[in-house]
């Protein structure tokens, strides 16, 4: 009988639990065992595991959130880590792992894989960066989550003919941001793909308050920047965040991939746009809601297909993995072109966006 270890890491986001529930339930079919490894990567390392059951599963295919916990550990930050991560598959006994998780989740899967550890990944990232699959599950909910935010500002925003600027999330790609402003008629999409040159972006709202229409909503990604950044008047942008590389952040700290905690980007525009056309306006940043609540029917479905085929994929031995979405069909790629690269907006859709800018 095989021992298969799953884990959740990364942020958390909807329809993780559907996917563990599709392991535990196909792998069933073969009579293995799944054994939870709690809170991503730092489970492994600690060696917190916990025996996943039929009901341990029952009723979590609609709870957001992991039943299990995630981090965002690195175990590659040290070599004791390292050293307990392989002493506990071994003594837990496990025959390969399910990591589920985004970039940085996968990369530590492939240097585990690469050291001759049975890994198999399953793409998890609201954001949709990453490469070799055409959706990740999470990325559905979180666009209609945004899109549903955007349609109730439009009423504030026409009702106090104000501008409302939306934070949304996406760290260097501006997928949420495109959709769910597309889908929400956003007067204005500012993404990390495409520099934002500021005086463009208030010479088409003050296009919309010529023709009478007396508000706006912007929609921007968390990590969008300026065309051109002057660092040395940090405070004119607001003095409770930092200018990193020209991305706005909380804080200058950094978490074990070596990412910095964005945020603010909304406070900053609303104040320019403010200051250049005199006009009321307002911010409302989406932060972890976006990433929370019940999975949309579609997240379900593609992670409960994902979970699937990550389990037939083990049966397979077919190691150093990613199930990937491409087209209608859920294939296996490579974990190395699944972390090759950030998979960025497609800019034939962003041109779609700007028809409606302004």
């Amino acid at each position: 009988m095989k021992k298969i270890g799953v884990l959740t890491g990364g942020g958390d986001c909807p329809g993780l639990n559907a996917v563990i529930r599709a392991v535990v339930k196909k792998s069933r079919q073969y009579n293995w065992d799944v054994i939870g490894i709690k809170n991503g990567w730092k489970g492994l390392i600690n060696g917190e595991m916990e025996l996943l059951t039929d009901y341990s599963v029952s009723g979590i295919l609609p709870k957001g959130g992991t039943i299990i916990g995630t981090s965002r550990t690195n175990p590659f930050n040290n070599k004791e880590d390292i050293q307990r991560v392989l002493d506990n598959i071994n003594k837990f006994g496990l025959d390969a792992i399910v990591a589920i998780g985004g970039d940085d989740t996968l990369s530590v899967a492939k240097k585990l894989y690469d050291m001759g550890v049975p890994v198999i990944g399953v793409p998890k990232t609201i954001d949709n960066d990453l490469s070799g699959t055409d959706y990740t599950f999470g990325f559905d909910t979180a666009v209609s989550i945004a899109t549903e935010a955007i349609d109730r500002l439009h009423t504030t925003a026409e009702s106090h003919h104000r501008v409302i600027v939306v934070e949304l999330m996406g760290r260097h790609a501006g997928w949420i941001a495109t959709m769910a402003g597309i889908a929400g008629g956003a007067d204005e999409i500012l993404i990390p793909e495409v520099p934002f040159d500021l005086d463009e972006v208030c010479k088409n709202l003050k296009s919309r308050y010529d023709r009478g229409k007396k508000f706006s909503i912007v929609a921007v990604a968390e990590g969008a920047r300026p065309k051109i950044t002057d660092t040395s008047n940090e405070d004119n942008v607001t003095q409770s965040h930092d200018i990193e590389m020209g991305l706005i952040t909380q804080t200058s700290e950094k978490d074990d991939f070596g990412h910095v905690r964005l945020g603010g980007i909304g406070h900053y525009l609303a104040k320019e746009i403010e200051k250049r056309m005199n006009v009321e306006t307002r911010v409302t940043a989406l932060g972890h809601v976006q990433r929370g609540g019940t999975p949309t029917a579609h997240d379900r479905v593609l992670a409960t297909r994902f979970g699937v085929a990550a389990v037939e994929l083990i049966k397979n031995n077919d190691f150093g993995k990613m199930v990937a979405l491409q087209g209608n069909k859920i294939v296996p790629v490579k974990l190395e072109e699944a972390v090759s690269k950030t998979k960025t907006v497609d800019m034939d859709l962003y041109e779609i966006a700007k028809v409606f800018f302004g």
